[in-house]
């Protein structure tokens, strides 16, 4: 039986309860004991249960997924398009027509052949070495051959190489962002919690994958390899399928019905004409082929890659790198964006940001570890030097710290605890220098922070000889060692119930509260003992409040989203009061009070309630990777577009089941960023409204593409359907038809790719991304301007044909060139799809769009008058008069079309968004 069998087998079982259980519990159920196991029995397991390792998911080959990209309904009508062109033996266009295939499959195949990495990612976030107890002896061995019953020692620095229940903790913390998003370091403990605690309160258990940032520990594996709690994400991101983006969905409903139509009417034109007109067999199946190209958008595909690839390149300018090509269109169709909270909406970075003494309600600006900002109360600047208590609660703060706080290639910079950080910055922005307090007030003795009595004390003496204690850590424990309270005028009886008040009114705004306090030492006194402090007699000088505080530029994102008709939701593994806080300053719940709930409720909902739970809360805490998963397929559920932004390997399911996975850069792990869609490079969630920005543009250029192609297609195609019905020659032989169609193709419609943003694209909601590509205003655009193009191309030949009696060749050569300058006015009227192109002079703020018509031009210059043309094409010289009229059309349609768009935006029922 091999290890992945086995693996399997040990997955469907039901998952103890180890958080639970007493050491000795667990220790009993691994038959394991106090000397760890023997080398043998290690042996036995791993026979038993496998390596611990991830198993590698099963791939397609690169052959598989190269030819997976053909299977699309626009590829299948470009072949049609190649096979008509190959039937009417236009070879050079056979070959150009392929070449738009393969280019197409390509740019798909190397685009989303990164996109299964995610799995690799995970595997490599495992230990790669441990040390483990075997036979009564401490070994380090490779982290794949630990097995069920190992004890393993952890100290600073490692990562947690499996899953273990802890024998035993000394001040041990561990940092575990990657899988619960807490943003500080977790202190870890022996003693078992309840069965139903969330994974960042288990605190007798340490995660595979986690990294260890202080103290030391050691604890019996329990899991491995797929059992673990990595393990079981990286399984859940191999079961999660990817959504089709918006895009796709329409474009194939699209391709199907346009399919369809140009079979029926290729067919009933054929059928008329051979049966009902009696053109010969061999003419009429030219001319329904002839038919059929005209109909076929063969450049659309190429615009719709070019305009998505463009879109790319904007992005990437502001910060955005897109890792699969239809994501950048989905984008402008996001309606929710479901974010993490550490790291993405905040710096990541701990920031005192208010301190409450018994006289003073002090609030600290500035965020991060750059000692910039400044000390305000009731709104009035204030020098902290000025009042001794404060004065002595900063400098408790700074010197009764292990951390360092110190600018490195222009970046401030924090090693050690970020919350002891928080305090040096502190300290730093009232002027305090740590080298120069250090150095008056040098440290003597110091009784390190451990979990066991939650504080750190530490013995100075001056140089004087006077000493004192001073004294930080948890609020509570702090006033159990207090008797006194410092004020300017001296210390007085501590009064518990005011600052029990003031504790709680701190801790409501979701900050985390940290006690400083002070006592003299005995005359002479050299050393601290834990008793010494347990003595108490302190005097308390302040409460700090501590947050990790949003970004000034996600606050603004997430007003530009909200203004775009987008809701932002917070999904955090941080507490509810703190994750609802920070949701409050941020502005999500759009300026009313954000509505929380903590993840622990959702497990006892039903999909009905957990939908609608996701359709009206705004934050979410305590949350496990399941609950972002159940989160983002319930919104989906209801018809959301949902955007999921994140950092850690708990997003990775998330990440990969959104319609956009959003990584981040800097401190994104791999894989999150492989199971997206797009990395931000920045780490900025602004960055986001930017790429929806961007998204609505290549979507609204997308739609003028279509726009401008379709009715002239239509109209190509009405033009030779009137000329057989009525039994007349064709005004536009089959080659003639693909010249139209490329040339336009390829400077007009392309031009629409490079349109900038239309006014007031971020102040729309998004759009429904069920509606079909071809909806109410287009569906009466398109035919409306393909009448308008036929009238102009068949009436001015037949008009030269049967009136003036030209030759066919001239009056072909005059109805294209009709055609194509109707062609022209009608791409400066999409400069804006619904608003006047002549307001502000908009018409004149596209380069691209001029530039494709001097290329046009001289195109259809040459077409007209250069001997090698006419002889391929068929075509004539033509005279000024003739120009004039053709001129005169296409100043007629420009002018049509902008009357219409002022009379449809003035009618009520017009969606014009």
């Amino acid at each position: 039986m091999d290890s992945n069998t086995r693996q399997d087998q040990g997955d469907t079982q039901e998952r103890p309860v180890w958080h639970a259980q007493d050491p000795d519990q667990v220790v009993r159920h691994w038959e394991s004991h106090a000397d760890g196991l023997t080398t043998q029995a290690a042996e036995q397991r791993l026979e038993q249960h496998g390596p611990n390792e991830l198993r590698p998911p099963e791939k397609a080959g690169p052959l598989m997924r190269f030819f997976r990209h053909f299977h699309n309904i626009l590829i299948y009508i470009l072949m049609v398009a190649a096979l008509g062109t190959a039937l009417l033996g236009h070879w050079v266009d056979t070959g150009v027509i392929l070449a738009v295939v393969l280019i197409n499959t390509l740019i798909g195949f190397v685009q989303e052949g990164k996109a299964e990495k995610a799995l690799d990612a995970i595997r490599k976030m495992l230990s790669p070495r441990a040390l483990v107890l075997r036979d009564g002896h401490r070994r380090e061995v490779e982290a794949s051959s630990l097995v069920p019953g190992d004890v393993v020692y952890l100290q600073a620095g490692d990562k947690v190489p499996a899953d273990l229940r802890l024998l035993n903790a000394k001040n041990l913390r561990i940092d575990e962002a990657v899988l619960t998003g807490e943003s500080v370091p977790v202190e870890k403990a022996v003693p078992p919690v309840a069965r139903d605690a969330p994974l960042g309160d288990r605190l007798c258990m340490a995660y595979s994958g986690t990294l260890v940032t202080f103290g030391r520990g050691r604890g019996l594996v329990v899991a491995t390899g797929q059992t673990t709690e990595v393990g079981r994400i990286s399984t859940m991101l191999g079961e999660v399928d990817s959504l089709q983006t918006p895009l796709v969905r329409q474009m194939e409903q699209f391709g199907r019905w346009l399919a369809g139509v140009i079979i029926v009417v290729a067919a009933a034109t054929f059928a008329f004409g051979y049966w009902v007109r009696s053109y010969p067999l061999d003419e009429m199946f030219l001319a329904a082929a002839s038919l059929a190209v005209s109909t076929i958008p063969e450049g659309l595909p190429a615009i719709l890659t070019i305009a998505l690839a463009i879109g790319v390149q904007k992005m990437a300018r502001r910060n955005a790198i897109i890792r699969r090509l239809p994501a950048v269109e989905t984008l402008g169709s996001v309606s929710t964006i479901c974010s993490d909270k550490t790291g993405t909406l905040t710096r990541n970075e701990m920031t005192v940001s208010s301190l409450r003494s018994r006289e003073h309600h002090v609030q600290v600006d500035g965020v991060g570890y750059a000692p910039q900002g400044g000390f305000a109360e009731a709104g009035q600047d204030i020098n902290p030097d000025e009042d001794p208590v404060l004065a002595q609660a900063l400098r408790v703060g700074l010197l009764c710290n292990d951390a360092q706080v110190f600018e490195k290639e222009g970046h401030w910079v924090m090693e050690g605890d970020p919350t002891e950080g928080s305090l040096v910055v502190l300290a730093r922005k009232a002027g305090m220098d740590p080298q120069t307090e250090q150095g008056q007030m040098p440290r003597v003795d110091v009784i390190p922070f451990e979990s066991d009595h939650k504080y750190m004390a530490t013995l100075h003496r001056d140089h004087d000889g006077q000493g004192v204690i001073y004294l930080k850590g948890a609020p509570e424990r702090v006033l159990e060692l207090c008797e006194h309270e410092q004020t300017r005028d001296g210390a007085r009886p501590l009064e518990r119930a005011w600052w029990e008040q003031a504790m709680e009114e701190v801790a409501a705004r979701g900050e985390r509260l940290l006690a400083v306090a002070a006592r003299d030492a005995r005359p002479h006194q050299n050393e601290l003992s834990y008793s010494q402090v347990e003595a108490g007699g302190f005097s308390l000088l302040a409460i700090l409040g501590i947050i990790d505080p949003p970004r000034e530029e996600a606050i603004r994102a997430v007003g530009q989203s909200l203004e775009a008709g987008i809701r932002v939701k917070m999904i955090t593994g941080d507490h509810l009061i703190t994750a609802q806080a920070v949701g409050g300053l941020l502005g999500i719940g759009g300026g009313k009070k954000a509505t929380a709930i903590s993840g622990h409720e959702l497990d006892h909902m039903t999909p009905e309630q957990l939908r609608e739970t996701a359709r009206t809360t705004d934050v979410f805490a305590r949350t496990t990777p399941e609950h972002k998963l159940r989160l983002v397929q319930a919104l989906q559920h209801g018809g959301s577009i949902v955007a999921m932004t994140g950092d850690g390997v708990n997003d990775a399911p998330a990440l990969k089941r959104a319609d956009v996975g959003v990584a981040m850069g800097h401190k994104g792990t791999e894989a999150a960023k492989e199971a997206s869609e797009m990395v931000l490079a920045d780490d900025n969630f602004a960055s986001i409204a930017h790429a929806v920005e961007e998204g609505r543009t290549v979507y609204d250029n997308i739609r003028k593409a279509i726009l401008h192609m379709l009715p002239t297609n239509a109209g190509q195609s009405m033009t030779i359907m009137m000329a057989i019905l009525m039994g007349l020659a064709l005004p536009l032989t089959p080659v003639q038809v693909l010249w139209v169609n490329m040339v336009t193709s390829v400077t007009l419609a392309m031009a629409l790719a490079f349109e900038p943003s239309e006014p007031g694209v971020m102040k729309r909601p998004p759009r429904n991304p069920n509606a079909p590509l071809l909806s109410g205003f287009l569906l009466w655009r398109i035919p409306f301007v393909a009448v308008l193009l036929w009238l102009g191309t068949f009436g001015h030949f037949v008009w030269m044909e049967e009136v003036v009696g030209t030759s066919s060749e001239l009056a072909r050569t005059v109805a294209i060139n009709t055609l194509v300058a109707g062609q022209a006015f009608y791409l400066l009227n999409l400069r804006l799809i619904y608003q006047p192109v002549l307001r502000g002079w908009a018409i004149f703020q596209s380069r691209a769009m001029w530039l494709a018509i001097g290329i046009l031009v001289l195109l259809q210059l040459a077409f007209t008058y250069a001997p090698v043309m006419n002889t391929l094409f068929g075509t004539t010289p033509i005279g000024w008069e003739d120009w004039a009229r053709i001129l005169l059309f296409g100043l007629a349609l420009f002018i049509i079309v902008e009357l219409e768009k002022t009379v449809l935006r003035r009618l009520p029922w017009v969606n014009t968004d």
